[in-house]
Protein backbone atom coordinates (compact mmCIF):
# COMPACT_ATOMS: atom_id res chain seq x y z
CA UNK A 1 0.00 0.00 0.00
CA UNK A 2 1.57 3.42 -0.91
CA UNK A 3 -0.63 5.79 1.98
CA UNK A 4 -0.61 9.85 1.31
CA UNK A 5 -1.89 11.94 3.97
CA UNK A 6 -3.41 15.23 2.18
CA UNK A 7 -3.47 18.15 4.75
CA UNK A 8 -6.08 20.60 3.56
CA UNK A 9 -4.25 23.08 1.67
CA UNK A 10 -2.67 19.77 -0.43
CA UNK A 11 -6.65 18.63 -0.40
CA UNK A 12 -7.97 21.85 -1.85
CA UNK A 13 -5.17 22.24 -4.62
CA UNK A 14 -6.15 19.24 -6.43
CA UNK A 15 -5.92 19.37 -10.49
CA UNK A 16 -6.08 16.94 -13.38
CA UNK A 17 -3.33 16.96 -16.08
CA UNK A 18 -2.80 14.86 -19.28
CA UNK A 19 0.65 13.44 -19.62
CA UNK A 20 1.69 12.37 -23.08
CA UNK A 21 5.33 11.47 -21.84
CA UNK A 22 3.91 9.30 -18.90
CA UNK A 23 1.25 7.82 -21.42
CA UNK A 24 4.79 6.85 -23.25
CA UNK A 25 6.61 5.56 -20.26
CA UNK A 26 2.89 3.65 -18.71
CA UNK A 27 2.94 1.91 -22.47
CA UNK A 28 6.43 0.77 -21.91
CA UNK A 29 5.54 -0.86 -18.85
CA UNK A 30 3.04 -2.32 -20.41
CA UNK A 31 4.95 -3.98 -22.78
CA UNK A 32 7.79 -5.01 -20.22
CA UNK A 33 4.58 -6.73 -17.96
CA UNK A 34 3.59 -8.55 -20.86
CA UNK A 35 6.63 -9.92 -22.96
CA UNK A 36 3.64 -12.34 -25.02
CA UNK A 37 0.50 -11.02 -25.89
CA UNK A 38 -0.74 -7.75 -24.16
CA UNK A 39 -3.95 -8.16 -22.70
CA UNK A 40 -7.10 -6.98 -24.64
CA UNK A 41 -8.00 -4.16 -25.52
CA UNK A 42 -3.97 -3.74 -25.92
CA UNK A 43 -3.33 -6.76 -28.08
CA UNK A 44 -3.33 -5.38 -31.24
CA UNK A 45 -1.42 -2.55 -30.45
CA UNK A 46 1.14 -3.55 -28.39
CA UNK A 47 1.98 -5.97 -31.40
CA UNK A 48 2.64 -3.27 -33.62
CA UNK A 49 4.40 -1.37 -30.57
CA UNK A 50 7.14 -4.65 -30.24
CA UNK A 51 7.36 -4.18 -34.03
CA UNK A 52 8.33 -0.25 -34.03
CA UNK A 53 10.92 -1.54 -31.10
CA UNK A 54 12.35 -4.12 -33.30
CA UNK A 55 12.53 -2.36 -36.74
CA UNK A 56 13.63 1.22 -35.63
CA UNK A 57 17.24 1.63 -34.05
CA UNK A 58 16.01 5.31 -32.67
CA UNK A 59 14.07 4.23 -29.82
CA UNK A 60 16.63 1.88 -28.99
CA UNK A 61 17.47 4.52 -25.84
CA UNK A 62 13.67 3.42 -24.48
CA UNK A 63 15.20 -0.18 -23.30
CA UNK A 64 15.57 1.85 -20.05
CA UNK A 65 12.55 1.42 -19.41
CA UNK A 66 12.71 -2.65 -19.28
CA UNK A 67 15.45 -2.70 -17.59
CA UNK A 68 14.57 -0.37 -14.73
CA UNK A 69 11.63 -1.36 -13.48
CA UNK A 70 9.94 1.19 -11.57
CA UNK A 71 12.35 1.62 -9.14
CA UNK A 72 12.83 5.61 -10.73
CA UNK A 73 13.48 8.66 -9.42
CA UNK A 74 10.87 11.03 -10.86
CA UNK A 75 12.95 13.56 -12.49
CA UNK A 76 12.97 10.95 -15.31
CA UNK A 77 8.93 10.87 -15.63
CA UNK A 78 8.45 14.80 -14.37
CA UNK A 79 5.56 16.34 -13.44
CA UNK A 80 3.65 18.00 -16.60
CA UNK A 81 4.63 21.74 -16.76
CA UNK A 82 1.14 22.59 -17.50
CA UNK A 83 -2.68 21.24 -17.55
CA UNK A 84 -2.03 19.88 -21.35
CA UNK A 85 1.28 19.69 -22.42
CA UNK A 86 2.77 18.35 -25.75
CA UNK A 87 5.38 15.91 -25.79
CA UNK A 88 7.76 18.27 -26.75
CA UNK A 89 7.29 20.25 -23.90
CA UNK A 90 7.45 17.78 -21.26
CA UNK A 91 10.48 15.99 -23.35
CA UNK A 92 12.44 19.62 -23.30
CA UNK A 93 11.82 19.32 -19.18
CA UNK A 94 13.16 16.24 -19.26
CA UNK A 95 16.21 16.84 -21.39
CA UNK A 96 16.90 19.90 -19.14
CA UNK A 97 17.19 17.95 -15.73
CA UNK A 98 20.61 18.89 -13.80
CA UNK A 99 22.51 16.91 -11.74
CA UNK A 100 21.62 19.07 -8.69
CA UNK A 101 17.95 17.61 -9.36
CA UNK A 102 19.12 14.36 -9.92
CA UNK A 103 21.32 14.20 -7.02
CA UNK A 104 18.75 15.29 -4.95
CA UNK A 105 15.84 12.58 -6.00
CA UNK A 106 18.55 9.44 -5.72
CA UNK A 107 18.65 9.26 -2.00
CA UNK A 108 15.11 8.59 -1.78
CA UNK A 109 15.00 5.34 -4.00
CA UNK A 110 18.35 4.32 -3.42
CA UNK A 111 20.77 3.61 -0.12
CA UNK A 112 23.49 1.59 -1.97
CA UNK A 113 25.25 1.66 -5.30
CA UNK A 114 23.78 2.69 -8.16
CA UNK A 115 22.80 0.43 -10.42
CA UNK A 116 24.43 0.00 -13.79
CA UNK A 117 21.32 1.79 -16.20
CA UNK A 118 21.38 4.50 -14.05
CA UNK A 119 25.09 4.64 -13.65
CA UNK A 120 25.04 7.56 -17.29
CA UNK A 121 22.67 9.44 -15.56
CA UNK A 122 24.90 10.54 -12.98
CA UNK A 123 27.92 10.74 -15.00
CA UNK A 124 26.68 12.41 -17.95
CA UNK A 125 23.48 13.93 -17.22
CA UNK A 126 22.90 16.13 -20.43
CA UNK A 127 23.72 13.18 -22.67
CA UNK A 128 21.64 10.91 -20.98
CA UNK A 129 18.61 12.63 -20.59
CA UNK A 130 19.30 14.09 -24.25
CA UNK A 131 19.42 10.09 -25.80
CA UNK A 132 16.72 9.24 -23.75
CA UNK A 133 14.04 12.11 -24.83
CA UNK A 134 15.29 11.07 -28.03
CA UNK A 135 14.17 8.07 -27.90
CA UNK A 136 11.14 8.55 -26.83
CA UNK A 137 9.88 11.22 -28.83
CA UNK A 138 11.10 7.99 -31.87
CA UNK A 139 8.89 5.66 -30.26
CA UNK A 140 6.05 7.87 -29.97
CA UNK A 141 5.94 9.02 -33.41
CA UNK A 142 5.80 4.91 -34.79
CA UNK A 143 3.96 3.82 -32.08
CA UNK A 144 1.81 6.12 -29.87
CA UNK A 145 1.39 9.37 -32.00
CA UNK A 146 -0.93 7.65 -34.76
CA UNK A 147 -3.58 6.69 -31.97
CA UNK A 148 -3.25 10.68 -30.05
CA UNK A 149 -5.75 12.47 -32.03
CA UNK A 150 -8.73 9.39 -30.66
CA UNK A 151 -6.86 9.34 -27.00
CA UNK A 152 -6.47 13.03 -26.62
CA UNK A 153 -10.19 12.81 -27.19
CA UNK A 154 -11.04 10.19 -24.74
CA UNK A 155 -8.17 12.03 -22.43
CA UNK A 156 -10.11 15.56 -22.54
CA UNK A 157 -13.48 13.93 -21.77
CA UNK A 158 -12.22 11.96 -18.88
CA UNK A 159 -10.68 15.66 -17.40
CA UNK A 160 -14.18 17.39 -18.60
CA UNK A 161 -16.25 14.33 -16.32
CA UNK A 162 -13.80 14.62 -13.52
CA UNK A 163 -13.57 18.28 -13.44
CA UNK A 164 -17.18 18.67 -13.34
CA UNK A 165 -17.06 15.96 -10.01
CA UNK A 166 -14.47 18.23 -8.74
CA UNK A 167 -16.36 21.33 -8.65
CA UNK A 168 -19.87 20.33 -8.11
CA UNK A 169 -18.97 18.13 -5.23
CA UNK A 170 -15.19 19.01 -4.41
CA UNK A 171 -12.42 16.55 -3.88
CA UNK A 172 -13.72 14.53 -1.85
CA UNK A 173 -16.40 12.60 -3.82
CA UNK A 174 -13.80 12.96 -6.56
CA UNK A 175 -11.29 10.96 -4.88
CA UNK A 176 -13.57 8.72 -3.24
CA UNK A 177 -14.68 7.35 -7.02
CA UNK A 178 -11.47 7.66 -9.17
CA UNK A 179 -10.58 4.13 -9.42
CA UNK A 180 -11.37 0.57 -7.09
CA UNK A 181 -7.64 0.51 -5.85
CA UNK A 182 -7.17 3.86 -4.65
CA UNK A 183 -9.43 4.24 -1.33
CA UNK A 184 -9.82 7.99 0.23
CA UNK A 185 -10.75 8.07 3.97
CA UNK A 186 -9.81 11.89 4.66
CA UNK A 187 -7.20 12.83 4.90
CA UNK A 188 -5.69 9.86 3.70
CA UNK A 189 -5.04 8.57 0.11
CA UNK A 190 -4.50 4.96 -0.63
CA UNK A 191 -3.08 2.98 -3.55
CA UNK A 192 -3.57 -0.51 -3.29
CA UNK A 193 -0.05 -2.08 -4.79
CA UNK A 194 2.28 -4.04 -3.43
CA UNK A 195 5.05 -1.41 -2.56
CA UNK A 196 4.88 -0.13 0.92
CA UNK A 197 5.37 3.43 1.31
CA UNK A 198 3.80 6.28 3.50
CA UNK A 199 4.44 9.76 3.72
CA UNK A 200 2.41 13.16 4.54
CA UNK A 201 2.00 16.27 1.35
CA UNK A 202 1.95 19.77 3.40
CA UNK A 203 1.08 22.68 1.71
CA UNK A 204 1.88 21.01 -1.69
CA UNK A 205 -0.72 20.07 -4.58
CA UNK A 206 -2.38 16.88 -5.62
CA UNK A 207 -2.19 16.38 -9.29
CA UNK A 208 -4.67 13.72 -10.82
CA UNK A 209 -2.95 12.06 -14.29
CA UNK A 210 -5.20 9.90 -16.11
CA UNK A 211 -3.63 7.33 -18.07
CA UNK A 212 -4.89 5.24 -21.20
CA UNK A 213 -2.15 3.04 -21.02
CA UNK A 214 -2.23 2.48 -17.39
CA UNK A 215 -4.36 -1.07 -17.48
CA UNK A 216 -4.88 -0.11 -13.76
CA UNK A 217 -1.38 0.26 -12.68
CA UNK A 218 -1.18 3.24 -10.20
CA UNK A 219 1.78 5.14 -9.99
CA UNK A 220 2.61 8.09 -7.78
CA UNK A 221 5.12 10.73 -7.79
CA UNK A 222 6.60 12.57 -4.35
CA UNK A 223 9.95 14.12 -4.96
CA UNK A 224 8.60 17.07 -6.16
CA UNK A 225 8.71 19.79 -3.21
CA UNK A 226 5.71 21.18 -5.07
CA UNK A 227 3.53 18.47 -6.11
CA UNK A 228 2.58 14.65 -5.38
CA UNK A 229 1.06 13.15 -8.40
CA UNK A 230 -0.74 10.21 -8.46
CA UNK A 231 -1.53 8.28 -12.23
CA UNK A 232 -5.06 6.23 -12.69
CA UNK A 233 -6.79 4.12 -15.28
CA UNK A 234 -8.89 6.64 -17.64
CA UNK A 235 -11.77 5.42 -19.48
CA UNK A 236 -11.66 4.57 -23.48
CA UNK A 237 -8.55 2.03 -23.83
CA UNK A 238 -10.58 0.26 -26.23
CA UNK A 239 -10.12 2.89 -28.95
CA UNK A 240 -6.73 1.16 -29.17
CA UNK A 241 -8.76 -2.19 -30.81
CA UNK A 242 -8.82 0.14 -33.71
CA UNK A 243 -5.93 0.60 -36.74
CA UNK A 244 -5.62 4.59 -36.36
CA UNK A 245 -7.78 6.43 -39.38
CA UNK A 246 -5.28 7.45 -42.01
CA UNK A 247 -5.65 9.87 -45.03
CA UNK A 248 -5.46 7.33 -47.72
CA UNK A 249 -7.51 4.94 -46.46
CA UNK A 250 -10.36 6.97 -46.45
CA UNK A 251 -9.62 8.31 -50.18
CA UNK A 252 -9.47 5.24 -51.39
CA UNK A 253 -13.30 4.65 -51.11
CA UNK A 254 -15.42 4.77 -54.06
CA UNK A 255 -17.63 7.45 -53.95
CA UNK A 256 -20.03 5.68 -56.40
CA UNK A 257 -20.18 2.74 -54.26
CA UNK A 258 -20.31 5.02 -51.00
CA UNK A 259 -23.74 6.05 -49.89
CA UNK A 260 -22.87 8.32 -47.61
CA UNK A 261 -20.36 10.43 -49.88
CA UNK A 262 -23.70 9.84 -52.50
CA UNK A 263 -25.61 11.63 -49.64
CA UNK A 264 -23.07 14.58 -47.97
CA UNK A 265 -20.16 14.40 -50.62
CA UNK A 266 -16.79 12.90 -49.83
CA UNK A 267 -15.32 15.33 -47.53
CA UNK A 268 -18.03 15.35 -45.07
CA UNK A 269 -18.89 11.49 -45.16
CA UNK A 270 -14.81 11.29 -43.98
CA UNK A 271 -15.50 14.21 -41.08
CA UNK A 272 -18.64 11.97 -40.08
CA UNK A 273 -16.53 9.01 -39.88
CA UNK A 274 -13.64 10.88 -38.11
CA UNK A 275 -16.04 11.68 -35.81
CA UNK A 276 -16.73 8.43 -34.31
CA UNK A 277 -15.26 9.51 -30.88
CA UNK A 278 -14.72 13.26 -30.00
CA UNK A 279 -12.20 15.21 -31.11
CA UNK A 280 -10.76 18.99 -32.39
CA UNK A 281 -10.78 20.42 -35.85
CA UNK A 282 -6.86 19.88 -35.56
CA UNK A 283 -7.09 16.79 -34.51
CA UNK A 284 -9.55 15.42 -37.30
CA UNK A 285 -7.78 17.58 -39.92
CA UNK A 286 -4.23 15.52 -39.08
CA UNK A 287 -6.11 12.19 -38.92
CA UNK A 288 -7.98 13.14 -42.34
CA UNK A 289 -4.92 14.77 -44.10
CA UNK A 290 -6.83 17.80 -44.51
CA UNK A 291 -6.31 21.44 -44.12
CA UNK A 292 -7.52 22.22 -41.06
CA UNK A 293 -10.11 25.21 -42.52
CA UNK A 294 -11.55 22.72 -44.67
CA UNK A 295 -12.49 20.73 -41.86
CA UNK A 296 -13.54 23.54 -40.36
CA UNK A 297 -16.16 24.54 -43.11
CA UNK A 298 -17.43 20.84 -42.93
CA UNK A 299 -18.17 20.46 -38.92
CA UNK A 300 -20.05 24.04 -39.60
CA UNK A 301 -22.38 22.56 -42.26
CA UNK A 302 -22.81 19.27 -39.92
CA UNK A 303 -23.17 21.01 -36.57
CA UNK A 304 -26.36 23.38 -39.06
CA UNK A 305 -27.57 20.16 -40.08
CA UNK A 306 -28.12 18.59 -36.25
CA UNK A 307 -25.93 15.89 -36.99
CA UNK A 308 -22.46 16.75 -34.80
CA UNK A 309 -22.18 18.80 -31.65
CA UNK A 310 -19.46 20.82 -30.46
CA UNK A 311 -18.66 20.87 -27.15
CA UNK A 312 -16.09 23.49 -25.00
CA UNK A 313 -13.32 21.85 -23.06
CA UNK A 314 -11.12 24.46 -21.29
CA UNK A 315 -9.42 26.05 -24.46
CA UNK A 316 -10.77 23.36 -26.72
CA UNK A 317 -13.39 22.43 -28.48
CA UNK A 318 -14.89 18.93 -28.99
CA UNK A 319 -17.13 17.73 -31.84
CA UNK A 320 -19.09 14.64 -31.70
CA UNK A 321 -21.73 12.55 -33.55
CA UNK A 322 -25.07 13.12 -32.33
CA UNK A 323 -27.68 10.57 -32.77
CA UNK A 324 -28.63 11.52 -36.21
CA UNK A 325 -25.18 11.62 -36.92
CA UNK A 326 -24.28 8.26 -35.94
CA UNK A 327 -27.41 6.67 -37.41
CA UNK A 328 -26.21 8.00 -40.60
CA UNK A 329 -22.56 6.70 -39.98
CA UNK A 330 -24.31 3.53 -39.03
CA UNK A 331 -26.80 2.99 -40.94
CA UNK A 332 -25.09 3.68 -44.54
CA UNK A 333 -21.81 2.67 -43.79
CA UNK A 334 -22.37 -0.82 -41.78
CA UNK A 335 -24.84 -2.19 -44.65
CA UNK A 336 -22.11 -1.29 -47.55
CA UNK A 337 -21.96 -3.52 -50.44
CA UNK A 338 -18.88 -5.73 -50.33
CA UNK A 339 -17.21 -4.55 -53.26
CA UNK A 340 -16.81 -0.87 -51.04
CA UNK A 341 -15.44 -2.20 -47.89
CA UNK A 342 -11.56 -1.33 -47.73
CA UNK A 343 -9.08 -2.85 -45.76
Amino acid sequence: MIRIELDEPTLSRTRIAISPLWETVCSLYLLGRNPGDAPWPYTDWARRARAVLADNPATAPVQFFFDCGSRLPDCLTPIPPSACPTLQEELAVLRGTSSEVLEAQLPNHFTGPLPPWLQPFRNDPAGAFGRLADGIEAYWSAAISPYWPAMRAALDEEVLHRARALAADGPDALLADLHERVRWQRPVLTLVKSLEQSFTAVDQRLLLIPLIFSRGALTCSSDDPEVVAVSYQARGAVLLTDRPTTAPALADQDTETDRLAILVGRGRANVLRGLSRPTTTAGLAAALGLAPSTVSEHLAALHAAGVVHRRRVGRRVLYGLEPAGLALVSLLVSDQPETATTA
